[in-house]
Parts: structure tokens; sequence; C-alpha cells
């Protein structure tokens, strides 16, 4: 007997604008189901004056040359400042870099009046070394809007470690809470081979 998946046809493809998509809260209950690394995405002005934002939706985009993406709301206050300036730093949160999270999420003001920040070795754009275990310093190659967010695609230029991950387990978010990467005393962050 031949199985069902094998002679089961596929329909097409829904076509732009037809009523098929989830509603939002289905969504956003998906997504959240998935845990992501945390990261604070920073920039400044032409003033020097920083902006930033927290961000889990980051990921590599390619080795040669060496960029990565994070998604910025377009209604937010960073994502203007950061296409003008052309260049934003990823700050890669580590367990205890919660209250980073938390500020960054939170109102415009308190951003980085709470959070301890330097300015980077390359761009000059705010580092947060104390919650934080690793930043990129990044050119903007190309935006791309997607809905209510745009894509940055960065080029990354810099980069440096203010804590081994196995003395300070990434900080990651999923099902509405914040964690820890599980790290043992003594042991080294499981290696992960990348995506083909």
């Amino acid at each position: 007997m031949t199985p069902a998946s094998t002679t089961a046809s596929i329909p097409p493809a829904p076509r732009a604008g037809d009523e098929h998509a989830v509603p939002h809260d289905a969504f956003r209950a998906l997504m959240g189901s998935h845990p992501s690394g945390v990261a604070v995405v920073t920039t400044a002005d032409a003033r020097g004056t920083p902006y930033g934002f927290t961000c889990t939706a980051l990921c590599s985009v390619s080795l040669d040359p060496p960029q990565l993406l994070v998604c910025a709301a377009a209604g937010g206050s960073t994502l203007p400042v950061l296409a003008a300036r052309g260049a934003f730093t990823v700050n890669l949160l580590h367990g205890s870099g919660r209250r980073a999270a938390q500020a960054f999420a939170g109102p415009a003001a308190e951003r980085f009046t709470t959070v301890p920040w330097r300015p980077g070795h390359l761009t000059g754009l705010p580092v947060l070394p104390q919650d934080s275990h690793a930043t990129a310093e990044c050119r903007v190659a190309r935006t791309v809007p997607a809905g209510d967010h745009t894509i940055v695609i960065g080029e990354v230029l810099h980069t440096e470690t203010h804590v081994p991950p196995a003395e300070a387990a990434p900080l990651l978010y999923g099902m509405r809470r914040y964690a820890s990467w599980p790290v043992r005393p003594g042991r080294t962050v499981p290696s992960v081979s990348p995506a083909p």
C-alpha cells in the first residue's frame, strides 16, 4: 500500500491579499513559544544623543562578508536615527543583563540613564559592557521594509568579548519570561553547528 503522504496533493500557496493570515494573538503565541537570544541595539544621532531598543529578532546572514540582521519597529524612535547614522551596535546580553533588556524595552528617556555604557572603539556608538557578553559594531548595508518592522542588515566591522560565555550565559526570552542558557560550572557553552 502506498503511504498517504506520497499521494496527497499540495494546495497552491496563498497569494498576496488572500485572507489567510492568522490572528495577531495566534502569531504572538507561536513566536513567543520559541525562545530567542536577547540583544540591545544602539546608535546615536549627529549630536551624539544615544538611541536604542531591546531586540530578539536577530540572526547571522552571511560569513563573507560578515553580516547580521536585526528587526526594528518601523514606528520606533531608533530606526530613523539608525538609518541616518548608517551604523549601529548590537549588544548581546548575558543572564545578568536583564535590567538592560527591561530598560530598553521601556520608556526612551530612561534607557541610557539606568544602564552604564561607553562609546564603542570603532564607531563610538553605545556599548553596554556590564550587561553584554559581546558586542558587534556594524555598518548599515541595507534596509528592507517588512510589515510593521524594518529589517536592517549590518556588515560587522568590529567585535568585542566582555565576558566569556562560559562565565556569563547568554540571556534568552520566550514564553513571556527571561531565562539564561544553562551552563554548568567548569564547562564550556555547548557548540551548535551552523544551519546548512
